[in-house]
């Protein structure tokens, strides 16, 4: 029997091992035998195995070269597994379904906490080409992620998720069921990309920078934050405060403003 395997502190590894948790995460996925599922980094294999077993097979995204022989050994028996050695963020999801010739994947993972939002980013990126996402995150992330407007920890990561997937939280995870444990708590959180009709048709560059600049500077107010990319006439026009903060707006708000800004941002962007 092969001996566990050491964490790698340089790539963020904690490795889930209480079964409870797996069960419960195994059971909000809830994989079928027709599903074409992506696991990334699937570390020893906590849930790669369980899922490899209710569907039959499972590509994995792995990053450490020392983990892939003991998964392809363990899955042999199993069902059928293939393991992508790569950098998930250079990953591309949509070439990956094309090439399966499927709709869209099913994705899964713990996510190394340091890189989770870039992870995510990548993901929504791909979000028409994606089922549904499953992912084990440092708490504070998904607080941030299903935060409502308003909150202390409503911020760009909750407006851009929000404005492409539905959040929904499910459930924490506690320390000591990884291996070693991290210093703070986690969830696990479902991801939905949004439907076709359900999606913003604001120019995707344009909206991420009037995030970005909106929120900055949390204290200033939308005609100071955005004064590089639009005035207060066009904040009024478009229908919101130019004095109120970017906390205070819903998502679909910065849409209104992306559209708002009409060519200049574009002009800007492209500068």
């Amino acid at each position: 029997m092969n001996s566990p395997a050491r964490p790698k502190k340089s790539f963020g590894q904690h490795f889930l091992h209480e079964r409870r948790y797996i069960e419960r995460i195994v059971a909000a996925v809830a994989p079928r035998a027709d599903d074409f599922l992506v696991e990334i980094g699937p570390g020893e294999g906590a849930l790669t195995f369980p899922l490899l077993t209710a569907a039959g097979k499972l590509t994995a995204i792995e990053l450490d070269t020392d983990l892939i022989p003991r998964l392809q050994q363990q899955a042999a028996s199993i069902g059928e597994l293939s393991i992508v050695h790569a950098d998930v963020l250079k990953v591309d999801f949509t070439a990956m379904a094309q090439r399966a010739g499927v709709a869209r994947l099913r994705v899964a993972g713990n996510l190394p906490y340091y890189i989770s939002s870039p992870i995510l980013f990548h993901c929504i990126d791909h979000a028409a080409a994606i089922a549904d996402m499953h992912f084990m995150l440092q708490k504070e992330v998904v607080d941030r992620m299903a935060a409502e407007p308003g909150s202390k920890v409503y911020g760009r990561l909750s407006v851009m998720l929000q404005l492409a997937c539905h959040v929904v939280p499910l459930f924490d995870v506690p320390p000591g069921a990884f291996r070693p444990p991290p210093k703070v708590d986690s969830s696990v959180v479902r991801l939905v990309p949004l439907a076709r009709h359900e999606r913003h048709d604001a120019d995707p560059i344009r909206l991420h920078a009037i995030v970005k600049a909106a929120f900055a500077q949390r204290r200033k107010t939308l005609s100071n934050a955005l004064r590089q990319v639009m005035d207060a006439e066009t904040i009024r026009a478009a229908g919101i405060d130019p004095k109120a903060r970017a906390e205070v707006l819903a998502p679909m708000d910065f849409v209104t403003l992306a559209k708002a800004t009409g060519a200049r941002l574009g002009t800007r962007d492209s500068e």
